[in-house]
């Protein structure tokens, strides 16, 4: 499924707690070209699974129909690794993906 950037207001879930971002997760997500807002959108729409010493990833694959490291994609996944907390979810990291590479339009 792809979602557009935002997605629509009846798709959106209320995310249960604060999330935080650690610092490493803060400097991936600049690096891999992804915003806070697209990852609270990850972790509001996005497929949760389980993923290592029991934390969860969300899955979320948006519109992105532009360059990026010098090629053009039409699809960007945005994946936060996340503990969950008593009172928040921290991010812990952020794995960003391209796909669909296309010529330049």
């Amino acid at each position: 499924m792809l979602t557009g950037r935002g997605g629509s207001m009846n798709e959106k879930v209320k995310i249960p707690k604060p999330v935080v971002f650690t610092n490493h997760a803060l400097h991936r997500m600049k690096e891999r070209g992804t915003s806070r807002g697209d990852v609270l959108d990850a972790i509001r729409m996005g497929q949760k699974e389980s993923a290592q010493k029991g934390r969860s990833l969300y899955r979320l694959n948006l519109e992105f129909k532009k360059n990026w490291d010098g090629k053009y994609y039409r699809v960007q996944q945005i994946v936060p690794v996340v503990k969950e907390e008593e009172a928040r979810m921290v991010v812990i990291i952020v794995y960003t993906f391209y796909f669909q590479e296309e010529d330049k339009p």
